[in-house]
């Protein structure tokens, strides 16, 4: 369990370090093995802070080069606190580029009407495209922007909300 890896699971999931060292050791110093764990642990996070109001967030815009294409969006947090950190304002600069380029329709599978699901011949590819969360992030096609956002709320210890947006396009 080295110090070198403790940091690498710091930069690579923005925990704490006792976190780090803690899920290295449950993973016997294997290093992708204390990843997952922390992994984990964020979604685990993610679920029990769900339920927590998140009243306060900004609003931001992404307008793309030559201003014929842009978003806007609203993203929510808990406190005014994190709304002002530098990982909650990227994640929402980061949100609203990913609506003005891949143009989703419904944030989550949940907001997919039922009769709209059923018009489609393959349900799970459609969500993919259709569902802001289910999307891979263009910044980082590993990770979906459900996962970013499950990444965003470990990082911040607060429940974060992608509240609505809106995709402007000349001519539409």
């Amino acid at each position: 369990m080295g110090l070198s890896d403790i940091k690498k699971l710091r930069e690579l999931t923005s925990l704490g370090i006792n976190e780090c060292r803690k899920a290295l050791a449950q993973a016997e110093g294997n290093f992708d093995k204390a990843l997952g764990i922390l992994k984990n642990r964020g979604v685990q996070m993610l679920e029990k802070k769900s339920s927590r109001t998140a009243s306060q967030g900004i609003i931001d815009s992404y307008i793309h080069f030559g201003g014929n294409l842009g978003a806007l969006v609203e993203v929510n947090c808990e406190t005014d606190f994190v709304a002002r950190t530098e990982v909650f304002k990227k994640f929402v600069k980061d949100v609203a580029m990913q609506v003005a380029a891949v143009y989703p329709e419904y944030i989550g599978k949940a907001d997919v009407p039922e009769d709209v699901l059923k018009k489609q011949e393959n349900s799970e590819e459609y969500l993919k495209q259709a569902c802001l969360l289910e999307q891979p992030f263009i910044k980082d096609n590993q990770l979906t922007v459900g996962q970013y956002l499950r990444d965003v709320v470990s990082q911040t210890g607060e429940n974060v909300v992608i509240k609505r947006f809106v995709r402007f396009s000349l001519g539409d």
